[in-house]
């Protein structure tokens, strides 16, 4: 493999996972442990990755947007945020996850009384602002691409509280149940789950029938799922048979 093949390939991994280590490295390209460090050199020395201690993080401009993505589906997202934010009541503590549909639930969250915590950085920008929110920024390594904090920080602080609600967005939904497309946030979504009484999935319907790189965990974990009318009747049996309540959003 050349050489700029091969840092192209490494680069590519690291940006799919956000984070990757030497061996995962040397194994995908393989090649020694040592050229893996040397390419991670290079690439740090042109902003694409940041150099850690056993791996690299990925740095460099996401080929689809945090702002870009807010753009897909956004009727569909701002609907869906609507209906979801109508199941909180005042006085309740929620758990926020970053991505689009989930900063859509924060918008229609504003004007109640609550306390909100959160790893996601618009979400924090959106709310930081409100007086009748109480808003804990769950803190870790910063994912660039989508502005969430991640890793082993940000699991521990979220081991310190207790939720009423959770809402959670994904990379994808099958039978076999959620995923998502970094490895650092599937786990840091596993241990919101274990924090929440209860687990709400808001995702536009174009989400359903697609797997993505990480397994976060299984249908049967989800208490409701609220997704926008494009959702088809296979997908409502499939989710019925889950003992997921479902809750389809109109249009605005």
């Amino acid at each position: 493999m050349l050489l700029d093949q091969r840092r192209q390939q490494i680069l590519s991994l690291i940006e799919t996972l956000g984070f990757a280590s030497l061996p995962q490295l040397a194994e995908q390209a393989g090649v020694s442990e040592s050229t893996v460090r040397r390419d991670l050199e290079a690439l740090e020395k042109i902003g694409q990755v940041r150099r850690t201690r056993g791996g690299a993080a990925y740095v460099g401009e996401s080929i689809v947007t945090l702002d870009e993505r807010s753009f897909q589906a956004r009727p569909e997202k701002q609907a869906v945020g609507r209906v979801a934010a109508d199941l909180v009541a005042n006085g309740e503590a929620v758990l926020l996850d970053g991505g689009t549909t989930t900063l859509e639930v924060a918008r229609h969250l504003i004007g109640k009384s609550l306390q909100v915590a959160t790893n996601s950085l618009p979400v924090v920008n959106l709310l930081a602002n409100q007086p009748q929110i109480e808003l804990l920024m769950v803190g870790g390594y910063l994912y660039p691409k989508t502005g969430v904090a991640l890793g082993p920080l940000a699991i521990a602080a979220l081991s310190h509280i207790r939720v009423r609600r959770l809402f959670m967005s994904v990379g994808g939904i099958t039978p076999r149940g959620l995923f998502n497309s970094n490895t650092l946030l599937a786990d840091t979504e596993r241990a919101m789950l274990e924090v929440a009484d209860e687990v709400i999935v808001v995702t536009d319907s174009s989400k359903l029938g697609h797997s993505a790189l990480a397994h976060l965990c299984e249908l049967g974990r989800v208490h409701r799922l609220v997704v926008d009318s494009g959702i088809t009747d296979e997908w409502k049996r499939i989710v019925e048979a889950a003992g997921i309540e479902l809750l389809i959003a109109q249009g605005l």
